[in-house]
């Protein structure tokens, strides 16, 4: 089934002409619970990944944690609707105390099946997306990884894997994502409203707008930043959203040149003031307004993932060369 974006509550460019300029695309990729294969694009499914072919591991010392969560059990519970039982860390050897620990694989996107996907070096199509599933350093901050390929040469592989390498035990149920099957849908977005990323005098005008909106129409008042200019959910191109850390320039590393966003990652699909952009299908016909929304984490969290405290995880590439490291920005 297909996913269909309501229309937006209003014509952002009648209200505000001058945004036309600054109109881009985003593929909203609507991940919903399935059986994808390894040769699809998918959050959380069987990686195309030639057998032959060392697993990526993270290396770096880890944070441990007294307990964890079994991966089958996770599975198991997530069919039945309980919840799994915390089991304590492996004696001897347990991952993150010494040695290397397999990364966890979120996502892969073809471009056949999402045009926007920007090309990789020298014009990979297919975008792999990892992450280790402990934290590190004090901080508890996270390790990820983009890995590249030419599909037509993957898939050339005599073998595939067909299992990929899982750790014991996982500190959170929300490390394993749900195999989701996507419904890609390109809709358009226009930049976050603050500090920098529109000219001063419109954003001050938006500002005004959302107030006035509010003041007349309450709760269900649409605003630029929730309804009209950058969707929720995991999207391919398009404006990053700052809503947590404020606008931020992001810039290559190794030379320095401005990047562009490849990939938006977010556990939820809407949040509280972006409900307007549930898709149709998701929706009882019967009802209007956020009260139509179907209930069920198939809807709201189908990729059970999270990242950060519920924030946006933002994968930037080098605009000059896509070889060089991306940067993961949580915002």
């Amino acid at each position: 089934m297909s996913r269909t974006t309501p229309a937006r509550p209003v014509s952002v460019e009648a209200v505000f002409p001058e945004l036309a300029a600054h109109r881009g695309r985003t593929t909203r990729l609507h991940p919903r619970p399935g059986r994808p294969g390894m040769r699809d694009s998918h959050i959380g499914g069987p990686m195309l990944w030639p057998q032959d072919e060392p697993w990526p591991l993270c290396r770096e010392p880890h944070r441990r944690d007294d307990e964890g969560y079994v991966p089958d059990e996770i599975r198991k519970s997530r069919t039945v609707g309980t919840w799994p039982t915390r089991r304590p860390w492996p004696d001897a050897g347990a991952p993150g105390q010494d040695g290397p620990v397999p990364l966890t694989g979120l996502a892969q996107f073809f471009r056949r099946d999402i045009a926007a996907l920007a090309c990789g070096p020298d014009g990979a199509d297919l975008a792999q997306i990892f992450r280790c599933p402990f934290t590190h350093g004090p901080y508890g901050e996270r390790r990820y990884l983009l890995r590249w390929r030419h599909s037509s040469e993957a898939e050339r592989a005599e073998r595939f894997l067909a299992m990929a390498p899982e750790v014991p035990l996982l500190r959170g149920e929300d490390e394993l994502p749900e195999p989701c099957v996507l419904h890609p849908e390109e809709v358009d977005t226009y930049p976050w409203a603050e500090d920098g990323t529109l000219p001063a005098p419109l954003i001050a005008r938006i500002d005004a707008w959302d107030d006035a909106q509010a003041a007349e129409h309450g709760a269900d008042a649409a605003s630029y930043q929730g309804d009209l200019s950058v969707p929720p959910g995991w999207r391919v191109g398009g404006y990053p959203s700052w809503a947590s850390t404020g606008p931020m320039a992001i810039g290559c590393e190794s030379c320095a040149t401005p990047m562009r966003l490849l990939l938006t990652a977010e556990g939820y699909e809407m949040g509280a003031d972006s409900h307007s952009w549930m898709p149709l299908e998701d929706r009882d016909p019967s009802l209007q307004g956020k009260a139509s929304i179907r209930e069920g984490r198939s809807v709201a969290q189908p990729t059970r993932l999270r990242f950060g405290r519920d924030r946006d995880l933002h994968v930037f590439t080098c605009s000059a060369d896509p070889g060089h490291p991306p940067r993961w920005v949580l915002a």
